[in-house]
């Protein structure tokens, strides 16, 4: 923005004070930089979305938005009013007042009141149908919506209010009543209503969150939630508690948000991504940053005075701030957070931090992070800047289930071990005059439990992990059964460059590692890894998980097994 720009728009602010009192509210202090860039990213935004509406009166969808699979949804409508609701509602966006965008606002409004159901429950048309938590994720945020209309004093964006508050209202009655199917949609239903109760107060919204919150939030010992959604539905219920706790002032319901923050310090790789491997969600090892956040530590932050969590907002802020347009309602609607951070303190780049309820540790020194996973197939990922271990996994075809996989991590010493143990039996007949069932021949109504084992074959792993000068080591040892072969896998993300590996002949993607070290280089960023073993090509065994679509280096041989692998 330039200064002239700027100054004139500053101007039209000062001038739509008078009318702002005139409608109950008070001066609010000035917008800082941060958002005003976000109100014209939201403008820039809107522009974009406009493409997605259905425009033709005699279109059964008329009025609402249709989403990237073209289908028209109650969740692009409603996104688009509360995107319209922001800008109309600020002095500084090009589209302040705008009758044109009110009016789309109605049109979109009204299309929301066309498929409420008759419960006030609206659906979520991929999965969920008359759906109580898809309501709530819609209504907490057109209630702020509501709010941010009504400061702008039109008769234009009364009307769409009133059509706003019989949507909401209706949506109120379902959410009072309506059920629930994951952990955080207690959170989700439970803010709706608290946004319901400031605009329009009603003792069963009250009540029906007090039932709620009786079953206590699901946060555990490590500051984590139940599902572990590190990416999505962490941050969610992070803003949903804020939100209660902000309107029915009960600032207990902080204390949650408070351990989840902290938690999430140390979740966090040198290039900015989040931990998502022991998600329990549809996020789980997706790559993502840490926008959603914003809201709650800048929020806990100024509340807390909190100074880490004061330096993880300016973070966000400054290497993640378009991302977070989406949140642009909460950042409007509470002007709390538009104050001065306090002074920052470090945050935390040379740890080592155990999260045991969620079988995950966590070693970062700088540059360079690993974590450490239990249940779970991929027991390490080690990031290096832009270059990026995502995982290593190992198998060996034994009798089909040989993919390791161990229970837990254990530290012993200065090490971390993983264990598992697997048995591989032969069965023998039951015996002329006592076989079980109808005597048909049915392997299945044959119970094999029954049946004598013989012959019974032997595996045990053992994952030994260790932090090294420079990086990582992992040494993989395989015992019982002899001449098993075994596959360890290197998977690196897409984009990067190989040196010191061989092309595998005869599989996409897949790379042998027989040298004393090769390399992965991303960016300015490169891991080195080894030494190699390839004894055989069989990189894809009987029984293994399928190879994952991203370029992977294996280490082959047979046990007994017994390789250390070193990453720097």
């Amino acid at each position: 923005m330039d200064r002239r720009t700027f100054l004139c728009k500053g101007t039209a602010a000062l001038l739509v004070v008078p009318a702002l009192k005139s409608h109950g509210f008070a001066a609010r202090p000035p917008k800082p930089a941060w958002l005003l860039e976000l109100i014209r990213l939201n403008d820039q935004q809107i522009g974009q979305l406009k493409a997605y509406r259905v425009t033709d009166p005699n279109h059964p969808a008329y009025g609402g938005l249709k989403d990237g699979d073209d289908i028209p949804t109650p969740q692009a409508s409603a996104d688009y009013v509360r995107r319209i609701a922001c800008a109309v509602a600020s002095p500084e966006s090009t589209f302040y007042r705008s009758k044109e965008l009110l009016q789309e606002a109605g049109l979109a409004t009204r299309y929301l009141l066309k498929i409420q159901h008759s419960d006030g429950t609206v659906d979520l048309l991929s999965t969920n149908f008359h759906s109580t938590p898809d309501t709530g994720f819609i209504v907490k945020r057109l209630a702020p919506a509501y709010r941010l209309l009504s400061r702008t004093g039109t008769p234009e964006a009364e009307k769409v209010m009133a059509d706003l508050k019989t949507f909401l209202l209706k949506a109120g009655e379902a959410l009072s009543v309506g059920g629930i199917h994951t952990p955080n949609h207690r959170w989700v239903v439970s803010a709706a209503l608290a946004r319901l109760q400031e605009l329009w107060p009603n003792p069963r919204y009250v009540a029906r969150i007090d039932e709620w919150l009786a079953e206590k939030i699901d946060i555990d010992a490590d500051g984590q939630y139940n599902e572990r959604s590190t990416l999505i539905y962490s941050p969610l219920t992070n803003r949903l508690l804020i939100t209660i706790a902000r309107a029915l002032k009960r600032p207990e319901l902080l204390e949650p948000v408070r351990k989840n923050l902290s938690m999430m310090l140390y979740y966090v790789h040198p290039n900015g991504e989040v931990v998502s491997e022991a998600s329990g969600r549809q996020d789980k090892a997706l790559v993502g940053t840490m926008e959603g956040y914003f809201y709650p530590y800048r929020y806990m932050a100024i509340h807390d005075q909190d100074g880490a969590m004061a330096a993880q907002a300016r973070m966000i802020e400054q290497t993640l701030l378009p991302r977070t347009v989406g949140f642009l309602d909460y950042l409007l609607d509470d002007t709390s957070v538009w104050q001065e951070l306090p002074a920052a303190k470090p945050l935390p780049v040379n740890y080592v931090r155990e999260f045991p309820h969620s079988g995950l540790t966590r070693v970062r020194r700088d540059r360079w992070d690993s974590t450490l996973l239990s249940a779970n197939p991929v027991f390490m990922t080690f990031h290096k800047g832009e270059a990026v271990l995502q995982g290593i996994r190992v198998a060996a075809s034994f009798f089909g289930k040989g993919q390791f996989q161990a229970d837990q991590v254990v530290r012993n010493g200065d090490a971390w071990v993983m264990t598992r143990s697997l048995e591989g039996p032969y069965y023998q007949p039951f015996g002329i005059g006592s076989i079980p069932g109808p005597g048909d021949g049915d392997w299945e109504k044959m119970p094999r439990e029954q049946r004598k084992q013989s012959e019974v074959q032997t595996m045990q792993t053992t994952v030994t992990l260790r932090e090294t000068g420079s990086g990582m080591e992992a040494r993989i040892q395989i015992t019982g059964t002899e001449r098993v072969p075994v596959a360890l896998e290197l998977i690196f993300r897409p984009g990067g460059t190989f040196a010191g590996v061989t092309k595998h002949p005869s599989r996409d993607n897949a790379w042998l590692l027989s040298g004393e070290s090769g390399s992965f280089t991303s960016g300015k960023d490169t891991i080195t890894f080894g030494p190699g073993l390839a004894l055989h090509r069989g990189v894809v065994l009987r029984g293994a998980l399928p190879p994952m679509d991203a370029p992977t280096v294996y280490l082959t041989g047979f046990t007994p097994f017994d390789h250390t692998i070193r990453l720097s």
